[in-house]
């Protein structure tokens, strides 16, 4: 949840073609369901080539592992996870070609697709789907610096890394219960030896994603190079990324608060801000069991461009991105204006409010944004009405959220049900 609002620290700017804006179409139960016929099938020649590759239990294993891993995704694909014949899919399939046009070494059938996700992610799945999610479009600068994370995403399909890393899964899989068995036969510090075990394997996995990352950066920025991309913005993009991580999110001022809620028929209450006082307890006295910096996601993106600079001597200049065409601006104010939608599909409601807060705050797009905070909103009353607002609303944890999003759950767990019906009402007239 922590990263989800790191991604709104920039500063929203207003675009004059919003007011002409159309929304995603996502009327594509053709294009799913023929997606879906072709990638079971291939998905069962995947599997049917691998096992032919291994044998005995890792042979089967695989095939088990990717069996389940297409049902999962052919649910999120009928869940309308995924765009088909979007903008941003003609913009990621004409760079996909370029790619490969000029590395003919990239081998086997490629696919993009472009998740409703707004974090700035990508992922390649074993069998060369790349999901590219549509907040990369708000965090990076040009088209140059997509095709970088595109490049970055087919190295880690060249290696094999999506591979590898399921056969280490299995493997350690058999290695886990010779351990458990001989837990088994311990008479004292069962619980110790059982967490040492899973510290290190998690130390293990986490230095494993380490080094494929900074393989995938290497032959990725070949692969970038080759194909006439300016080879500045690979490393402006790792940069981008850099930022968020380390941001946090942007403070909403009391004022913000007073513009939005202090309604003609529900004049603001100054109850509503009242924080729960979390100095009585002293956090220092629990200690972090496990090395967080350890098992962080990946490795560290300034460690990530030293190396990079290290083996590529041409980037050690630092150079400013450089200016998009209008294209990618179309496509970067299309992800803005989804953002929103996007909070809504996945049923993020608590955060969806907090970001069209920070939008209110920028004064961007107030009408459309103020639409979809009385959305959220009467989502949020339902929950509360139906007594399951932990599912759509985080908890206050001091150790782990700015004071501005510890404020702003206050705020909401402050607001009685009726408050948040008249506020939903208002803003969804």
């Amino acid at each position: 949840m922590i990263q989800k609002l790191f991604l709104f620290s920039f500063c929203f700017v207003f675009y004059s073609a919003f007011g002409q804006y159309k929304p995603v179409d996502t009327a594509d139960f053709a294009q799913r369901k023929a997606f879906l016929e072709s990638y079971k099938t291939e998905n069962e020649l995947f599997v049917k080539n691998l096992k032919s590759r291994y044998s005995g239990k890792t042979s089967t294993e695989l095939g088990k592992f990717y069996t389940e891993i297409y049902k999962d995704f052919e649910k999120e694909v009928k869940n309308k996870d995924y765009l088909f014949n979007s903008p941003f899919d003609v913009q990621l399939n004409s760079i996909l070609t370029k790619i490969r046009d000029a590395n003919p070494e990239i081998s086997g059938k490629l696919k993009v697709l472009v998740s409703k996700d707004n974090t700035p992610n990508a992922f390649c799945l074993a069998d060369g789907t790349f999901i590219i999610n549509m907040g990369i479009f708000n965090w990076m600068d040009n088209e140059d610096q997509i095709a970088s994370v595109l490049c970055h995403e087919i190295a880690h399909k060249m290696e094999e890394h999506s591979l590898k890393q399921v056969l280490s899964f299995i493997d350690d899989n058999e290695k886990d219960k010779e351990a458990v068995k001989g837990i088994k036969t311990l008479t004292v510090n069962k619980t110790d030896k059982a967490f040492d075990i899973l510290k290190n394997k998690l130390y293990k996995k986490q230095d494993e994603k380490r080094k494929t990352e900074i393989q995938a950066d290497s032959l990725g920025y070949v692969i970038f190079r080759n194909s006439g991309f300016r080879k500045e913005e690979f490393k402006n993009a790792l940069k981008n990324l850099a930022d968020f991580d380390s941001i946090s999110p942007r403070e909403i001022k009391l004022e913000t608060y007073h513009k939005i809620y202090n309604l003609p028929e529900q004049p603001f209450n100054e109850k509503w801000m009242k924080k729960e006082d979390f100095s009585i307890y002293n956090y220092d006295l629990y200690k972090d069991k496990l090395n967080k910096d350890s098992l962080s996601t990946h490795p560290e993106m300034e460690k990530r461009i030293l190396r990079l600079t290290q083996e590529f001597p041409e980037l050690l200049k630092d150079e400013s991105a450089t200016e998009p065409d209008e294209n990618f601006k179309k496509l970067r104010n299309t992800a803005k204006m989804e953002i929103l939608p996007n909070f809504y599909h996945s049923e993020d409601f608590g955060v969806g409010i907090y970001v069209a807060m920070q939008m209110i705050q920028d004064e961007f797009q107030e009408e459309y944004v103020k639409k979809w905070l009385g959305t959220f909103f009467g989502k949020i009353y339902e929950a509360r009405k139906n007594y399951n607002l932990n599912r759509y609303l985080d908890r206050v944890e001091p150790k782990e959220q700015s004071e501005s999003y510890q404020q702003f759950l206050n705020f909401m767990w402050n607001l009685r049900l009726e408050e948040i019906k008249n506020i939903a009402d208002y803003y969804q007239k």
